[in-house]
């Protein structure tokens, strides 16, 4: 029997990172994996494909556009090649996962295949091609999470799907209904508006995006109601029937009345679920709670005490970057450092474009906290290379507490958002003022300027170009 000084057990961003980190740091590692494929949802079913997915409707449409906009009859009718864009996506995540198997081999890292489950609290056993049992001084528990549905709907994985479905889909719906109106089911929304489905979203809260500050909230659906996307909000689904080809959805809007939808495919995104299942953390006497989370204290590590938990499995927002920094943190744990992660400060993104994000405090937040704040705000329209580039949908919004000056949150909605936020976590990591971002030089022209005036607009309300 192999004996390892930490186990990982499952080998999504969180995973395969606490992996390299404990490697690096002089402890024996093994990696179990179910599938055959490492990288978990994110590489595989996530994150990656559907950026992919996203990058090649937005070339498609900004193609569309350019025809458009310079009065270019387009000659016949343009055919998407949807099974090429969808090889492109799966070559995109294959490479993606290849490099991930690169990085185990190059950190000596033990690879196993196969159902990994817990024997007691120190030896693990994985069921693959064969059923070998390890032992490990230390396990990580990385399975993450899975896409998570009503109890009165029925996923067929064919016309009624979730975000595993809608990333490997034969053809382009005609119409697609998406239940929920988060991140996934607006991010592949998009995807399939670009590419000339009718999209209707549901949603059962009062706006989209309801964890996010207001404004961005308002801004992206004003973006997204004008590539045609159809909104329902305040409307509580309570039926979905499949009659053939049809989804037929029935709801409850804000008056009580019952109303329904129609499409070829429905999009059930309603959050996703810790992944614990066959994990046996009975047999280790790790506590899982009623949310199906494992529970763990601000160490991470479990009732059992070397026996940890990260990623999507734990509390918290479910964020591959915050997988990751959770798996640095925990390897760095068992090695008897220190390690510090500022939960306050994992920023938050949307990959709709224009893409959304945001770090720290929303305005709602500090108002419900009773926080004396200021806020600034600066239009992506006012910026040169917005207007150069034609991404002109958008605003910067910077909150900052009115006696020090300190910024709390920064909201973005615009081009190059994601990108664009990191700037702000590290200002924030730094306790920067709204007056230190603004006296910073921003190259010109770029999108960060807007950053530099929505920072002037909350110093003294002094922004230099609106």
């Amino acid at each position: 029997m192999s004996t390892y000084d930490v186990a990982v057990i499952g080998s999504g961003p969180g995973g395969y990172v606490a992996a390299i980190r404990c490697a690096q740091l002089g402890m024996k590692t093994a990696l179990i994996e179910k599938y055959n494929t490492l990288g978990g949802t994110c590489l595989n079913v996530g994150c990656i494909p559907s950026k992919a997915l996203l990058d090649s409707s937005h070339h498609y449409d900004d193609a569309m556009k350019h025809f458009e906009d310079h009065g270019i009859e387009i000659p016949g009718e343009i055919k998407i090649n949807f099974e090429k864009m969808i090889a492109r996506k799966q070559q995109v995540v294959d490479t993606t996962c290849d490099g991930v198997e690169y990085l185990m081999k190059k950190n000596e890292i033990d690879v196993f295949t196969g159902m990994g489950s817990f024997v007691d609290a120190t030896h693990i056993k994985i069921d693959g091609d064969k059923s070998q049992t390890i032992e490990a001084k230390n396990t990580i528990i990385a399975t993450g999470s899975k896409p998570g549905t009503l109890p009165f709907i029925k996923v067929d994985k064919e016309r009624v799907i979730t975000s595993t479905e809608a990333l490997s889909l034969k053809e382009i719906p005609k119409h697609m209904v998406v239940i929920g109106g988060g991140v996934i089911g607006l991010e592949l929304g998009q995807v399939y508006k670009r590419l000339g489905a009718e999209v209707t979203v549901i949603e059962y809260a009062d706006r989209i995006t309801p964890i996010m500050d207001k404004v961005l909230s308002k801004e992206l659906m004003k973006v997204l109601k004008k590539l045609g996307v159809k909104f329902h909000l305040s409307h509580g689904v309570n039926k979905v029937e499949r009659h053939g080809d049809i989804v037929k959805v029935t709801a409850k809007n804000k008056k009580g009345e019952e109303v329904s939808f129609e499409g070829d495919y429905c999009l059930v995104s309603v959050g996703r679920r810790p992944y614990t299942d066959k994990l046996n953390a009975t047999a280790a006497g790790v506590k899982i709670n009623e949310r199906g989370h494992v529970d763990v204290n601000e160490h991470l590590q479990t009732n059992v005490s070397n026996i940890y938990a990260i990623g999507d499995v734990v509390r918290g927002a479910m964020l591959a970057h915050k997988a990751e920094e959770e798996g640095v943190f925990v390897a760095e744990t068992i090695a008897g450092q220190k390690p510090h992660i500022n939960y306050n400060l994992i920023p938050n993104v949307i990959y709709t474009w224009p893409e959304v994000a945001s770090v720290g405090k929303t305005e709602e937040e500090l108002k419900e906290e009773g926080v004396a704040y200021k806020a600034g705000s600066f239009p992506m329209k006012a910026l040169g290379r917005s207007r150069a580039s034609g991404d002109t949908d958008g605003l910067v919004k910077i909150l900052a507490d009115k006696t020090t000056d300190e910024v709390l949150g920064v909201h973005i909605i615009g081009a190059r958002a994601a990108d664009l936020i990191s700037e702000a976590v590290v200002a924030m990591e730094f306790r920067a003022s709204a007056e230190d971002i603004a006296r910073m030089s921003h190259a010109h022209p770029t999108y960060s300027e807007a950053m530099k005036e929505a920072a002037l607009a909350a110093t003294e309300d002094r922004a230099l170009h609106v």
